[in-house]
């Protein structure tokens, strides 16, 4: 059966949702413990995480990482979850107890923040049993020392430099499994899968974005749009 002729089965309340940029199916996803996943949901917003088509969750955030946080989002989520751990303010010993935590939860991986070091990496490699995500912000980062370390994933974050990024490590290392921010549109995504992402992270609209239409419609006395 071809990709063009894929059954496809919806319901009535719940076609109402957020997709991903169909550019993000270019890509060849990366293989999980058995799961191939293409297109990760930037949020930790349990009403965007359950109204979404996205592979995986990525719960990343600005404030020191709390299991709790970690908990609500898998109970929401009936994807994968990918967790952050950690690795900026949170450092050694706390982000060590945050991974094996995140693994006991059912985390399918756990992010670390680019500050995050070596030894660290080196450690949880040795104590869990899923993927250590690292991310790369800027092409200063010692990708060899990274790979050494352990480092099972990239995560590169980097803003308009994310593709020359991706080149320079896919240059290096061809095989090693990438995922990568796209931007806001199919054309940056695009560029982003090009340059050799083989995942990418979206950042879906906020609650007050996707109500934006919707309100306006029934000021109006209109249906859903």
């Amino acid at each position: 059966m071809s990709e063009q002729n894929i059954p496809e089965v919806k319901g009535y309340l719940r076609d109402f949702m957020l997709t991903v940029p169909k550019e993000i199916y270019s890509c060849t996803g990366i293989k999980i413990l058995g799961r191939r996943i293409k297109s990760l949901l930037f949020s930790t917003d349990a009403g965007i995480i359950r109204n979404t088509n996205a592979d995986a969750v990525i719960a990343v955030y600005p404030f020191t990482p709390q299991p709790v946080i970690t908990q609500a989002v898998m109970t929401a989520a009936d994807v994968p979850v990918f967790v952050g751990v950690g690795g900026g303010l949170t450092q050694g010993q706390r982000v060590i107890n945050l991974a094996l935590h995140a693994e006991y939860q059912g985390a399918l991986g756990v992010v670390v923040n680019a500050p995050t070091k070596d030894e660290v990496i080196s450690e949880l490699k040795k104590l869990i049993d899923i993927p250590v995500v690292v991310t790369v912000v800027s092409d200063v980062d010692d990708i060899e020392a990274r790979i050494a370390a352990g480092a099972d994933i990239f995560n590169v974050s980097a803003a308009a430099n994310t593709p020359q990024i991706v080149a320079k490590i896919k240059s290096m290392h061809p095989d090693f499994p990438v995922i990568a921010t796209g931007g806001q549109t199919g054309e940056t995504i695009q560029k982003t899968i090009d340059a050799g992402a083989n995942a990418i992270t979206w950042t879906p609209p906020s609650n007050a974005d996707v109500f934006k239409d919707i309100m306006a419609a029934y000021r109006k006395g209109l249906p859903h749009p």
